[in-house]
């Protein structure tokens, strides 16, 4: 069993983009996202991500992919953004094999500490698939909260996936980042 105390954190640099893409696909899409309890695979085929769209978070200003490794190996990631007074959490995946042992939960806690200490954010936000309430309840365990706003699905953009249903769309959550150790 992998111990999230053990986790080894650091900032993503264009090497590791190879390994993002396939811990993100295997998180969300496939076979092996079905292993673990944040698949989207009754929701969307198609990618998740992609190289490209990963390389250019790495490279933008004012964003951070945060990696988590145990023992040299990659078991987590999120990208953080500053928008705002605010801090954007996404692209969130756990290795499938690995979940439910509390390795998302400290990603999370990092990346809120990252965003607090390193922008000064007042908050946390981010969207999620309305049909994802396992995971929205996740969230709300950890602080979050729905703000009321929404945001359509991108249809007719396959590189967001392909909906398997014609109803989704995105939910807001946010949580103060004041009692947040930075």
């Amino acid at each position: 069993m992998h111990n999230p105390t053990q986790l080894t954190f650091r900032m993503a640099n264009s090497h590791d983009v190879p390994a993002i893409v396939a811990l993100v696909e295997s998180a969300y899409r496939g076979e092996s996202g079905q292993r673990g309890w944040t698949t989207e695979s009754h929701l969307l085929d198609g990618q998740r991500t992609d190289a490209d769209s990963v390389a250019g978070l790495i490279g933008s200003g004012g964003s951070i992919v945060l990696l988590a490794e145990q023992g040299g190996e990659l078991v987590a990631c999120c990208h953080i953004e500053r928008q705002d007074a605010s801090g954007y959490f996404g692209m969130f995946a756990v290795n499938p094999l690995l979940q439910r042992a509390g390795l998302g939960r400290a990603v999370l806690a990092e990346a809120e500490r990252i965003a607090k200490s390193t922008w000064q954010a007042s908050a946390m936000r981010m969207s999620v698939i309305e049909q994802r309430g396992e995971l929205i309840a996740w969230y709300e365990r950890r602080g979050y909260r729905l703000t009321g706003e929404t945001r359509p699905f991108p249809y007719g953009q396959p590189r967001f996936g392909i909906p398997r249903r014609d109803d989704l769309r995105f939910v807001w959550l946010s949580k103060p980042l004041a009692e947040v150790t930075a």
